[in-house]
């Protein structure tokens, strides 16, 4: 059959087979790229930052803050965006948040709730964050302007800034509300982690931690002037098991507040400067019980500050400060490198009372350096003294250079060996 046809007609038919063919396979070749598409589309998710290609998990874990409407533009206000790509996080386990470089993003207060959120989200902070001026978006005012609350593993990091500018805050002129905001509060979190990041010009304090545990904050700067009013750098409270380390903080106030119901607390190689240095307190405020234990303050520098080292209660309070360890705290033109103070008052006149927050086991070791006012202050309650307070290598020198010559430098004549009378009134340190 095949030798009678001519090699024309054999042509043909080759062609039309091969026209058959082709068709069909590129048909199928479309429709099986299209349902690639649209698979691909469902398993990555969309957005900018997404690479179907790639075909990795992790990318579908990737929510860019800019893929949810932000502008940022620094003058349009992207607090819903911020919103939306935090709700989107919060479904994936160790997924990540970026707030991207190169952009300016206005947030109004916000609160970034975990309470129905997966563990181990991760906010990648490269760009900057402003806060409002207007005082429309704070109300009749804000406790903080950035919270992360009732989280499992949260980590901030990137090269990114916070800026809460604060000036507007500062200069009390009743544009703004009294009531001034934390720039950057965690609470009731767990596995909480900071670096890499800036906050400066907090209205108040610029990082917080209030009923946290296993904290770690390093290599981050907290920066505002030396005479913007509360601007604490690092806040603690009713937190434990915290490392502050490689950080840098310049404030108009503490530049780390341990306050009550703090424990396990370790600070080391941190810069301090502008600020009131390292305190402990006010603890026992308005007659209340006040804990804080096992804290270890090393490796510091201080330059410019109000004072070094520092533990200060207010008469009336009850609880202990214990197991305290200040060592190798190298200070520069400090006020009141160290300083023990049990009548604590911030207001023009504090009634005196008899109870006292008992301060027991601190240890300063290899403190030196220059101060300008007084080198050591040591002020303990009659009713309940200082004890177990020791001092090894302190070696302070008057800022203008006339070195003190004496057996301790400087001399300690307020310390007494022995135990305190049996007839004082003791409050009891294991109470807490």
């Amino acid at each position: 059959m095949i030798s009678n046809l001519s090699l024309k007609d054999l042509t043909l038919i080759i062609f039309i087979a091969f026209c058959v063919w082709s068709s069909s396979y590129e048909t199928c070749c479309a429709r099986e790229g299209k349902q690639w598409i649209r698979r691909s589309k469902t398993k990555f998710g969309h957005g900018r930052n997404q690479h179907p290609a790639g075909r990795s998990l992790l990318s579908s874990a990737i929510f860019n803050v800019l893929d949810y409407g932000a502008k940022g533009d620094g003058r349009v206000d992207d607090t819903k965006a911020f919103g939306a790509a935090w709700a989107a996080a919060c479904k994936v386990e160790a997924s990540t948040v970026v707030v991207p470089s190169g952009s300016v993003f206005l947030v109004a207060p916000i609160t970034f709730s975990g309470a129905t959120c997966q563990s181990n989200i991760v906010f990648q902070l490269d760009g900057k964050i402003i806060a409002p001026t207007s005082s429309k978006p704070w109300g009749s005012g804000l406790l903080q302007w950035l919270e992360f609350t009732k989280l499992k593993g949260i980590t901030i990091k990137g090269k990114g800034i916070i800026d809460g500018q604060g000036s507007v805050w500062w200069d009390d002129s009743g544009k703004m509300p009294s009531t001034k905001p934390t720039a950057l509060r965690f609470y009731g979190s767990t596995g909480v982690t900071v670096t890499g990041i800036t906050i400066q010009n907090s209205p108040q304090t610029h990082l917080k931690f209030d009923s946290c545990t296993t904290v770690q904050v390093y290599d981050i700067n907290v920066s505002s002037p030396g005479d913007s009013p509360n601007t604490d750098g690092i806040h603690l409270q009713n937190t434990q098991d915290v490392v502050i380390y490689s950080t840098s903080l310049a404030c108009g106030d503490d530049c780390v507040s341990i306050q009550t119901g703090s424990s396990n607390v370790y600070i080391h190689n941190v810069n301090c400067g502008p600020g009131h240095g390292i305190s402990l307190g006010g603890l026992g405020k308005d007659n209340t019980k006040a804990c804080v234990s096992n804290v270890t303050v090393r490796d510091v520098q201080m330059h410019n500050t109000l004072t070094g080292v520092r533990i200060k209660t207010w008469q009336g309070g009850s609880g202990s400060v214990q197991g305290i360890m200040f060592s190798n705290i190298q200070v520069s033109e400090v006020k009141t490198p160290i300083m023990i103070d049990q009548f604590y008052c911030d207001k023009s006149k504090c009634k005196n009372e008899t109870s006292a927050v008992a301060v027991s086991g601190i240890n300063y070791v290899n403190i030196r350096g220059t101060f300008t006012v007084k080198p050591v202050h040591f002020a303990c309650s009659d009713s309940v003294p200082c004890t177990g307070v020791s001092l090894t290598t302190i070696d302070l020198e008057a800022a203008q250079g006339s070195e003190l010559k004496t057996t301790t430098v400087p001399p300690i004549h307020c310390l007494r060996s022995g135990k305190p009378s049996r007839s004082r009134v003791q409050s009891n340190p294991d109470s807490c």
